[in-house]
């Protein structure tokens, strides 16, 4: 079992954690001016990186707070983790 660092709680079960999706995704300005294809992109399409993403995951059982983490998709390594209102670290 991975242990997931929680910015509040300390190091949690991942059973206690659910993933939120790409962090650091901008919302459009005017999402009304937008076409369907824009919109429909703004959806749906996320980066699916081999290697590190930004990432953003809640403590759903325990704090109830969401987080940002840096996560290697490809060996599931959290590089970092960090609150929504700091920014994202500088991994060397």
């Amino acid at each position: 079992m991975q242990l997931i660092p929680c910015p509040w709680c300390g190091p949690r079960e991942e059973t206690e954690f659910h993933y939120g999706d790409q962090a650091h995704v901008a919302y459009p300005p005017d999402p009304s001016a937008l076409t369907d294809e824009e919109w429909a992109k703004f959806v749906f399409f996320r980066a699916n990186p081999k290697g590190e993403l930004a990432e953003r995951w809640t403590h759903s059982a325990g704090c109830r707070r969401w987080f940002n983490a840096v996560r290697d998709t490809s060996t599931h390594t959290l590089r970092a983790v960090y609150r929504l209102d700091e920014p994202r670290p500088v991994i060397p």
